[in-house]
């Protein structure tokens, strides 16, 4: 798996503030959110100016725009023109940052044995998932990273999850009944609908193509139907005939519901019965064959099989709670200055 650039500045700018449950963690709903590269800020006139100091600790212009940088990327927002809307999300980023630092302060104060083993292990994990040392170095200048940067963040992240690990998460206890409480209350979110596996086999059709073009087609269809019917294998009929990506996977499409597929295909698709194949079926695609291969009629999921995921979710929400609340605690009592800034 491709470790991009993107996922690269995520991961490093917040994985100490989402492991902290001090920023909700949010991952890519779409490939293409996933390997976008992050977009730069406009270059820092001085990288090493120091922002904002938290405890005598300095938050330098450059760690600020990594952090609006992994800000934006985790939103999936475009870096704003709007001096207004900019000044807003530096702001966020600056309170972030400051969270990160006042927990990390109160973190380090515990001994965490083979720090230094744990922080090269972790550093070795990331920087194998690129392709050559090339991709890796190429990764870290984007970002404005030095591989001793890097490590450093790593290290708060060890040394933040190991804190909150021990002193909150441990702790913590979701019962039964706040299990079942919540399923219950929440049976909507419980609920999955009807869908349908299949395969199909597609002979293509251009939407410019003549009538004679359209014909040829769908003989070559019913044909391929024919040779289903004949008990020919469809999965290696959809391999050697298909003109839908799908032939190279059988014709496999996976599982879907009402409302994905075209409305020719998805009512020919959810008529059928398990392991039965359609007729020929005419779409603006072209000519398809459609094996179901599965079906579910939908309905609730049963409390036993996502207890243990409403237990976990429970026990999110109570960790991000309990760290929120002591983020908020350990900076009442921070020293937060601004160098520059009028007193």
């Amino acid at each position: 798996m491709r470790f991009t650039t993107a996922v690269f500045a995520i991961t490093v700018m917040t994985t100490t503030l989402t492991a902290a449950g001090v920023v909700a963690a949010s991952e890519p709903t779409t490939k293409e959110a996933v390997a976008a590269p992050v977009k730069k800020s406009e270059p820092a006139a001085n990288p090493t100016e120091v922002i904002l100091t938290v405890n005598g600790v300095a938050v330098t212009r450059a760690e600020l725009d990594r952090a609006t940088q992994a800000l934006l990327a985790q939103s999936r927002m475009p870096a704003p023109t709007d001096p207004e809307q900019k000044k807003k999300i530096e702001e966020s980023a600056k309170n972030q940052l400051i969270s990160a630092e006042v927990l990390f302060q109160t973190a380090k104060k515990e001994e965490l044995p083979d720090l230094d083993k744990k922080v090269q292990a972790k550093f070795d994990e990331g920087k194998s998932r690129f392709p050559a040392n090339e991709d890796f170095e190429k990764a870290l200048k984007e970002n404005g990273l030095t591989v001793q940067e890097l490590k450093d963040l790593l290290r708060r992240d060890i040394v933040i999850s190991s804190y909150v690990e021990k002193q909150v998460t441990s702790k913590i206890t979701v019962t039964a009944e706040q299990t079942k409480k919540f399923y219950d209350e929440n049976s909507d979110k419980f609920k999955k609908p009807e869908a349908v596996h299949a395969s199909h086999i597609l002979i293509g059709v251009d939407p410019k193509a003549t009538a004679e073009e359209k014909l040829k087609a769908k003989q070559k269809a019913d044909e391929l139907l024919k040779q289903v019917k004949g008990g020919a294998d469809f999965a290696e009929l959809a391999k050697k005939d298909s003109t839908c990506p799908s032939g190279k996977n059988g014709g496999d499409l996976g599982e879907f519901g009402r409302g994905q597929m075209v409305r020719p295909f998805e009512e020919a698709a959810f008529a059928l019965k398990q392991g039965e194949t359609s007729g020929v079926v005419e779409t603006q695609f072209g000519y398809h064959i459609i094996k179901s291969t599965g079906k579910s009629d939908g309905g609730t999921t049963p409390f036993d099989q996502v207890k243990g995921k409403i237990e976990e979710y429970l026990k999110g929400m109570e960790v991000q709670k309990q760290v929120m609340a002591k983020v908020e605690e350990l900076k009442k009592s921070a020293k937060v200055e601004y160098p520059g800034q009028k007193k």
